[in-house]
C-alpha cells in the first residue's frame, strides 16, 4: 500500500521558515515525479512547485517563486520542501504528490494526473 506523509508544518511567523517533509513508503520516491500543493480555505487547489523525474525540470507556481527549494533524501524516501520568506497568504495545507513520470511540458508539471496523494500538513503564518 503506498502512503505519502507530510510533516513539518505548523505556525510560523512572517518572513520565516519551514521546511516540509513528504515520506513515502510502498514506492520508491526517486522513481516518480514530484508536485507540491496547497489549498487555502474557499480556494482552489495550486501547485505550487512541481519537479520532472530525471532531467529535473522545475516548475514554480507565480506566488512562490524565489522562495521555495526542493530536495530528496533517496536512503529515507523522503522529498522535502524548504520555504523561506513566508507571508500570511502563504497559510494552507500543504500536500506532496507523485506522479509516474510521464512526459510533460515545463508548464503542465503542476497540472499532470497524480497518482498518489499524502493528506496533506497545515502551515499558517501570521504574526
Amino acid at each position: 500500500q503506498v502512503q505519502l506523509v507530510e510533516s513539518g508544518g505548523g505556525l510560523v511567523q512572517p518572513g520565516g521558515s519551514l521546511r516540509l517533509s513528504c515520506a513515502a513508503s510502498g514506492l520508491i520516491l526517486d522513481y516518480y515525479a514530484i508536485g507540491w500543493f496547497r489549498q487555502a480555505p474557499g480556494k482552489e487547489r495550486e501547485g505550487i512547485l512541481c519537479v520532472s523525474r530525471g532531467d529535473g525540470r522545475t516548475y514554480f507556481g507565480d506566488s512562490v517563486k524565489g522562495r521555495l527549494t526542493i530536495s530528496r533524501d533517496n536512503a529515507k524516501n523522503t522529498v522535502y520542501l524548504q520555504m523561506n520568506s513566508l507571508k500570511p497568504e502563504d497559510t494552507a495545507v500543504y500536500y506532496c504528490a507523485a506522479r509516474k513520470p510521464y512526459y510533460y511540458s515545463h508548464y503542465d508539471l503542476c497540472a499532470a494526473d497524480y497518482d498518489y496523494w499524502g493528506q496533506g500538513t497545515q502551515v499558517t503564518v501570521s504574526s
